[in-house]
């Protein structure tokens, strides 16, 4: 069971499907997502930055799409399938995945507050838009802010990915790489 201190009388118990696993929480109606994630599941590689869905440090994927986890409560997420950067990576293994692999190779990447968010931003929507170009996937990065990087290798690392992908497919190989 979870610490319910200073949760007040007003609690529930809600189970969450985070990353393939099912978690029984009990929180208070109005916690947000990223709070549960991060306290109550310690999955703590969701950030928390502005705390009012404009940084987007927080993304995570909710049935596979981008959603900023600030701006969500929790109880709103059950029933549904909640995927965190904490995925990516093999669980086995720990063998970054092939969007992890190209942010490293193409220094999309620098103090690191803001990558586990564009990583999901990127995840989603490169599932939901494979061919996506260039310049799709610049205007989608726009809805998340980096202080250092400038844009650009976070644009070459989801595109040389995207590019990657489609090689895969192309060649029906089973094996994905951005590298």
């Amino acid at each position: 069971m979870n610490d319910t201190t200073g949760l007040g009388d007003d609690v529930q118990l809600i189970t969450l499907d985070v990353n393939g696993t099912s978690h029984e929480v009990i929180t208070a109606p109005r916690r947000t997502l990223v709070d549960v994630l991060r306290h109550d599941l310690r999955l703590t590689g969701t950030h928390v930055g502005c705390e009012h869905g404009i940084c987007g440090a927080c993304t995570v994927l909710v049935d596979g799409l981008p959603v900023r986890a600030c701006l969500m409560f929790a109880a709103q997420a059950e029933g549904a399938r909640i995927t965190t950067v904490e995925s990516l990576a093999d669980p086995g293994t720990g063998e970054l995945s092939d969007l992890q692999r190209a942010f490293t190779a193409h220094h999309g990447l620098q103090c690191g507050f803001c990558t586990p968010g564009f990583l999901m931003l990127a995840q989603g929507f490169l599932a939901e838009r494979p061919e996506a170009t260039k310049e799709d996937i610049r205007e989608v990065v726009a809805a998340n802010l980096c202080r250092c990087t400038g844009y650009q290798t976070i644009v070459e690392a989801i595109d040389a990915c995207a590019t990657a992908r489609r090689s895969q497919r192309a060649m029906g190989a089973e094996e994905e790489s951005c590298n």
